[in-house]
């Protein structure tokens, strides 16, 4: 038994004990070792490897005072402290094969955090009330699946019953499978793309992948950039290239693909080299036509498809943008370089596109060039985002701050 992989349980067993006995159960008859955390607040039923009583003491509490609590958000706050710390933990001495995690609203956002601080790769699963319905806050920007409880957790029954040996089952799979994942000695260079702007970022990661670097690239919607921005946080990169705003612009206009206020800060706070390239800037990306129009009135617009609709970005727009990043980049730990092309941002904003402007790149580098700092270089190159010769431009300048920042 001890060459089984090791799996990390999360379920409460004051509220589930009967679930929390059948899953275990599946997972040890499919040769897993279970290691059960506990997080229960109102008794503790026992039988437990890390006990309710465990997870309070890492949090720096005793369960007598947190039952005395009297309110479960301040519970729930010290359970999850507590449990994080002991999955980390675990995880170091263990090394565990995969999570599996069943509960209600409470224990799936106990599970969500623990999963989230846990590493990319590892097999994360919670069996969820919630999984139905919205999940971002339990997913994070991590690898977790969900799985719809479709009944309550109160009890086993005909659909439970599968439905919890379906989910032990799969993790059980995932857990034998896994081997974590490194990358060895090559450097790590993270960028972000659209589809309208994949013409440079292939030709760029292919070059930057024959150099022998890693390369991971993120669909700037809304999730892709701030993964590439936690990502930043736990792993050792040798370069970011920033080439699509989409994120950006629409946090400043309240469009669907909005990062976030600290979109594209990660890297330059860890002085990560980074590249910025305004990929996508024209647009504000918007639903369905009738409501773009609605939002933006008087603008000119592409329907990309039923559900989205590219709203043209003008110059006042993409002003406000280069302050975003003039103020972004003010405190940087490390170099920086913007380059910019003065024939389109996508393919949008081409000669091919539906939305294409020539009048507002060159005004765009201009101020943007007036609004950095002085030290920051801004390249206008006169070519379109997608040609070969800009994404030829941002290799070169990538190749050179690798090899700046590789002791000599």
């Amino acid at each position: 038994m001890s060459q089984a992989p090791k799996v990390l349980l999360i379920v409460t067993q004051d509220t589930k004990e009967q679930e929390a006995r059948f899953v275990r159960g599946v997972l040890e008859a499919a040769g897993c070792r279970v290691i059960h955390l506990d997080p229960s607040v109102r008794r503790t039923v026992g039988g437990a490897e890390i006990s309710p009583e465990a997870v309070v003491a890492a949090a720096g509490q005793t369960i007598e005072a947190v039952r005395a609590l009297g309110h479960e958000g301040k519970c729930q706050a010290v359970m999850i402290e507590g449990s994080v710390k002991l999955a980390l933990a675990t995880h170091a001495t263990e090394h565990l094969s995969g999570v599996l995690s069943i509960g209600g609203s409470m224990g799936t956002s106990l599970a969500g955090a623990v999963m989230q601080a846990l590493p990319y790769g590892l097999p994360k699963m919670i069996v969820s009330t919630m999984a139905s319905g919205f999940t971002a806050p339990y997913v994070g920007h991590k690898d977790i699946a969900m799985m719809n409880a479709v009944t309550d957790v109160a009890g086993l029954n005909s659909i439970s019953r599968d439905v919890y040996r379906n989910a032990a089952n799969a993790v059980a799979g995932m857990a034998k499978g896994y081997a974590p994942s490194t990358s060895g000695d090559r450097p790590l260079i993270l960028m972000g793309t659209l589809g309208t702007t994949e013409t440079a970022t292939r030709r760029i990661r292919e070059a930057l992948e024959r150099d022998g670097n890693e390369v991971m690239v993120f669909h700037t919607s809304g999730a892709g950039g701030p993964t590439m921005d936690s990502i930043v946080a736990d792993r050792d990169v040798a370069a970011m290239l920033d080439l699509s705003w989409t994120e950006i612009v629409d946090q400043i206009y309240g469009g669907i693909a909005a990062g976030g206020p600290e979109r594209g800060r990660a890297a330059l706070i860890r002085g990560v080299p980074t590249i910025f390239a305004p990929g996508n800037i024209d647009f504000i990306i918007a639903g369905p036509i009738d409501d773009a129009q609605a939002r933006y009135p008087g603008k000119r617009y592409h329907i990309h498809n039923p559900a989205l609709t590219a709203v043209r970005t003008e110059l006042p727009e993409l002003q406000a943008v280069a302050d975003q990043m003039a103020d972004l980049v003010k405190d940087a730990r490390g170099p920086v370089r913007f380059f910019v092309p003065l024939k389109g941002f996508s393919n949008h904003d081409s000669p091919a596109g539906h939305i294409h402007d020539p009048s507002l790149p060159g005004p765009f580098a201009a101020y943007l060039r007036s609004k950095v700092r002085p030290d920051i270089p801004v390249t206008a190159l006169d070519h379109h985002f997608n040609d070969p010769e800009f994404a030829d431009a941002i290799v070169a300048a990538t190749r050179a701050m690798i090899a700046e920042r590789r002791p000599a």
